[in-house]
């Protein structure tokens, strides 16, 4: 616990979120909610959330070569991004081990701004060292005493571009995905980039100096209140991203399973046509899976006990064809991202899940304690396959 870090942010929380709602996440004190994550994971839905997300890694590639850099290192082609815009792809090793997924920015030129998750920082920095090349130069963009440095707030949600613009006078509705702007007030300078990881048709990510987070935070939740927008937490960024299909590093990318781009049905992010690029070669043997994350429906609510992670999905006959990777409530219903068989990842298709034993009570009971695919075992609760992504 003296290893945990605060955020820049923290004093927000500690005001706003009890004790007990503010727990460590990646090496930070995050909070997981303030209210309910599903009062949170509504708002989002309907109006809009603010998240604090300035415990990610934030990195300045710059420098002559920086661009032929990074397109050896990323899976997708960064030869081709222009300022103003970011592109998603993957930081692999040789072996096409995921070290993590990432958003590059072009700032301008050889500038680029790297985003990474928390989880990852140091892994993802030693990589970029181990693999440096001639005048590019690399910066942690948290350090406060940069003049460009920068940290990020998510606003997420159908309200978010109309916050925006009372604050800076910018309409961001207009904005296309992984693009960005720079957009001022008199006290504020930031970039305002439309991404996220809630599945909102209209969300934002704001970067702004790490100095001045705390007063952006404030801005938006007081221009924000007759909008709706409320600050949210850990808890309902993960039920959003479930629900909407979205993967997370350990979950339905790498992790247990050893996830790969084509098999979380981000294949389009790997780019084999580029020249090179590291781990090129090892992901490409990846290309046809048998196996891909499905996102599943299940009833929940109360009396129903909450699926978990592990857990077996079962077809029909009652065989486990794969595991649950992640599993969160949306309404009344419990949404699954789970690596299955490739052949019953139809949306409409009936699966089942079997729960693993949570307890020594459950072991007893003759309940497994983890289960293999082939295994005929008995549903403990029915469902059905959707799409891989929802659209909101």
């Amino acid at each position: 616990m003296n290893d945990v870090k605060k955020t820049v942010l923290f004093e927000k929380h500690a005001a706003l979120a009890q004790k007990s709602q503010i727990v460590p996440f990646a090496g930070w004190m995050m909070p997981l909610w303030y209210k309910t994550i599903s009062e949170e994971h509504k708002a989002v839905r309907t109006t809009a959330g603010l998240f604090d997300c300035s415990h990610m890694a934030f990195l300045k590639i710059a420098g002559k070569g920086a661009t032929d850099f990074l397109n050896n290192l990323l899976t997708n082609d960064v030869s081709t991004l222009k300022p103003g815009k970011a592109r998603y792809g993957y930081l692999l090793d040789h072996s096409a081990n995921i070290i993590d997924d990432v958003i590059v920015y072009c700032i301008a030129g050889d500038n680029f701004m790297m985003v990474a998750n928390a989880s990852n920082e140091q892994k993802v920095k030693d990589w970029i060292a181990k693999n440096k090349t001639g005048l590019v130069e690399i910066a942690d963009l948290k350090d406060a005493a940069l003049l460009d440095a920068r940290v990020d707030l998510a606003l997420q949600g159908p309200a978010s571009a109309q916050c925006l613009k009372n604050i800076f006078a910018v309409d961001v509705s207009v904005l296309k995905p992984l693009s960005f702007v720079y957009a001022k007030n008199n006290s504020l300078d930031v970039i305002i980039s439309a991404t996220g990881y809630t599945g909102a048709k209209i969300s934002f990510e704001i970067f702004v100096h790490p100095s001045k987070a705390a007063l952006l935070w404030d801005t938006i939740l007081e221009v924000g209140k007759n909008l709706g927008i409320i600050p949210c937490g850990l808890g309902s960024r993960d039920s959003l991203r479930i629900e909407a299909g979205l993967p997370l590093y350990g979950h339905e990318l790498d992790g247990d399973f050893n996830v790969s781009p084509f098999q979380a049905g981000y294949g389009w992010a790997v780019k084999l046509q580029k020249q090179n690029f590291i781990g090129k070669d090892a992901i490409a043997k990846k290309i046809n899976p048998d196996t891909e994350v499905a996102r599943l429906k299940f009833d929940g609510g109360k009396g129903i006990r909450p699926i978990r992670q592990f857990d077996g999905i079962l077809n029909t006959e009652g065989i486990c064809i794969g595991h649950v990777l992640s599993c969160a409530a949306a309404g009344d219903k419990q949404i699954v991202l789970a690596l299955i068989k490739k052949e019953f990842n139809t949306p409409g298709k009936s699966v089942g899940v079997y729960y693993t034993a949570r307890n020594a009570g459950h072991i007893q009971q003759g309940r497994k304690e983890k289960v293999n695919l082939g295994d005929k075992l008995t549903a403990d609760i029915k469902g059905l396959a959707v799409e891989r992504f929802e659209k909101f």
